[in-house]
């Protein structure tokens, strides 16, 4: 039986660390703003949310996705999965 997993991937490493640099950004502008702003600054947490595809670990999940992509293989028979090295 074959499911589909959740791709959290980007479609490169630069991509990728720029969304997460962005995501990083907002939370903590969104935190450090709050004496200066008040609770209206914790309105860019959201749009950090929507940079990481959901939350911080989603992004550090997508972060080894996208390393690993074409060098990493999943394969599953009989039941049993495992990682291989795809050839060159």
């Amino acid at each position: 039986m074959n499911t589909v997993q959740p791709d959290f991937a980007s479609r490169s490493v630069p991509r990728h660390l720029a969304r997460g640099a962005l995501g990083f950004g907002l939370i903590i502008g969104a935190i450090a703003l709050v004496p200066v702003v008040g609770p209206a600054a914790l309105l860019a947490a959201p749009l950090a949310l929507i940079a990481f595809r959901g939350c911080p670990t989603c992004w550090a999940i997508g972060l080894v996705q996208t390393v690993s992509r074409g060098r990493l293989e999943r394969r599953c028979e009989d039941g049993v999965c495992s990682l291989t090295k795809t050839a060159p």
